[in-house]
């Protein structure tokens, strides 16, 4: 039997993973609040580019309140909305979602998994950990912008290994390669150390992801989100994965002086000349909230950090710094520039 999946937040992840799905034969019904977006999803389809391939797919669009009007139940909703919207795109979910047995995913940056189980039940949520990068800057067209062999990692919140996570991970797998966690928290909070060291940076400096690597000084810094977000995160108790290559515990030392640790860690983050054309121009998307003159999810990310480190007594002052400089650019009171971490 074929599974009827929705995604509420169609945007550049939600974008290139519900278009792969439908193009390769899933029930995909794409839900967002931009109604140009959706319009233009209507009217034209889906256009997919980058590292995928060129596609133009016809799909399933709704705006949110046209959700309504759906009697069929879905068996699996991804939530894949900014993390401020989580609760009310969780609730959207449950009341569109198949009985007893429905799944909502947690398809979004941060750690929102407790709050999608607050929602949803604990019992009907999955979290997944996404690897893969893309971009949008116009209505219907997502660019995806990793090298073509990024992950998903599907995850209970127990640790269990369930049919059901090898279920959604079979489906993802039709985009990029899926596999199922047994350590969704380590996972979890891997990413938001790789997230932490390049969202906020190129929100505040109005760089791209490869050009503030490039820069000595904007480099460094971000190396210092990463090591104190590190050191956050084993405080918490997570067994933490290897970031953007590095050995946690490397990037943890190289952000406290340690010259070798420093060295390797260097040298595995700097983009290689051509190694990805793409990842030359990639903004991720609090960049690309900037851009569009939207709400960030710096609080879900570098200020979250920041507040877990105060709890446990692990000072992380680069994140708070960070997320002070962000939260001024969104309001309009500073401008994007390198200035900002440079100094």
């Amino acid at each position: 039997m074929s599974t009827r999946i929705g995604i509420i937040g169609v945007g550049a992840i939600g974008g290139v993973v519900g278009g792969m799905l439908t193009k390769a034969g899933h029930d995909v019904t794409l839900v967002d609040q931009w109604p140009e977006h959706v319009e233009a999803m209507r009217k034209v389809g889906l256009r997919l580019s980058g590292t995928c391939g060129e596609h133009l797919v016809p799909v399933r669009a709704l705006n949110i309140h046209e959700l309504q009007s759906v009697a069929e139940p879905f068996d699996a909703i991804f939530i894949a909305v900014k993390s401020y919207d989580t609760e009310w795109a969780t609730q959207m979910a449950v009341d569109h979602l198949r009985q007893p047995d429905g799944v909502v995913v947690d398809f979004q940056n941060g750690i929102n998994d407790h709050r999608v189980a607050a929602v949803a039940g604990r019992e009907r949520t999955l979290g997944c950990v996404i690897l893969i990068s893309a971009g949008m800057y116009e209505p219907a067209h997502a660019i995806r912008t990793d090298r073509g062999n990024a992950a998903f990692k599907i995850g209970e919140h127990d640790g269990t290994d369930s049919p059901r996570a090898r279920r959604i991970a079979q489906i993802l797998s039709e985009v990029a390669p899926a596999v199922v966690t047994t350590n969704l928290w380590g996972e979890r909070w891997s990413k938001l150390v790789q997230n932490s060291m390049g969202n906020g940076v190129t929100a505040a400096t109005g760089l791209t992801s490869g050009d503030c690597l490039r820069n000595d000084k904007i480099r460094r810094f971000q190396i210092r989100l990463a090591g104190e977000a590190v050191r956050v995160g084993q405080a918490l108790g997570y067994t933490l994965e290897r970031i953007r290559g590095a050995d946690p515990e490397r990037l943890a030392r190289a952000s406290e002086g340690d010259a070798a640790a420093l060295a390797e860690v260097e040298a595995l983050i700097v983009p290689k000349a051509g190694a990805n054309p793409r990842g030359d121009i990639q903004r991720p998307s609090m960049a690309q909230d900037i851009l569009k003159g939207r709400r960030t999810e710096i609080d879900a990310m570098n200020g979250y950090i920041a507040r877990k480190g105060a709890e446990v007594g692990v000072p992380a002052p680069s994140h708070a710094r960070l997320a002070q400089i962000v939260t001024c650019v969104e309001r309009g009171e500073l401008a994007p520039s390198p200035s900002h971490l440079e100094g």
